[in-house]
């Protein structure tokens, strides 16, 4: 046996009666199994070459599905900027405030698959369509004071909606709504999302695709601001 001296006045007989006294030390420092050097004959050393061979076998397993997962979250963020995309387009397009707000409503019906979709607006226009999804408040904010805080903060609102903003939203059908995400859209309006998925909006979830939609409607909505 080797009598190679450790520091801190350690040698490698007392380590060694350590590592007999505390046999799970390698279970809860895997990374120093990892750097230790075995012997090629067989024999005691074997189990732990098994142990380094399943911490290694782990840690692969461990780093493959993290490697799918993040390919997957990039392939879901390709496709919505694809239609975040395509949205905006169609809005650049629209030649009306009315084809405006159809636009949107279509797209994210269609496109990004929404269940109960809600455009607030502040002004009002004889050619917008009479429509359970558009509601018309042309005395603006103040007509809807359950949303004064929302809209001074101007924040994406995500998740479990109080219910006197679902009631204001989505009437008859608020029952129904058991997620929902709420939009500003500049001082032109409001856009909301209902879900019947209770899981699929919820507080902590990134709101990057939500904001540029928002954007997008929020300027396209401004070209008609005060028209007649």
């Amino acid at each position: 046996m080797s009598e190679l001296s450790v520091k801190d006045g350690l040698n490698a007989m007392e380590v060694a009666s350590y590592l007999r006294r505390n046999s799970d030390f390698l279970k809860e420092f895997p990374d120093i199994a990892m750097l230790l050097r075995l012997p090629r004959e067989q024999g005691p050393a074997a189990s732990l070459a098994s142990y380094q061979l399943e911490v290694l076998r782990d840690k692969n397993n461990e780093l493959s599905r993290r490697l799918h997962d993040l390919i997957e979250i990039a392939h879901e963020n390709e496709t919505l900027m694809v239609r975040v995309h395509t949205l905006t387009l169609s809005l650049m397009r629209a030649a009306s405030l009315a084809d405006t707000v159809k636009g949107v409503v279509a797209s994210l019906t269609e496109d990004f698959h929404t269940d109960l979709v809600r455009v607030v607006l502040f002004q009002g226009d004889p050619d917008l369509p009479a429509a359970d999804w558009l509601l018309v408040e042309a005395d603006g904010a103040s007509s809807m004071p359950a949303f004064t805080d929302f809209l001074r903060r101007g924040e994406p609102l995500c998740g479990r909606l109080q219910q006197d903003k679902l009631d204001a939203l989505f009437g008859t059908r608020a029952e129904e709504v058991q997620s929902a995400v709420l939009l500003s859209i500049g001082e032109v309006g409001m856009l909301a999302i209902g879900s019947h998925d209770a899981n699929r909006f919820h507080p902590g979830m990134g709101t990057v695709f939500l904001r540029l939609i928002a954007e997008a409607m929020s300027t396209a909505v401004s070209r008609y601001a005060g028209d007649d």
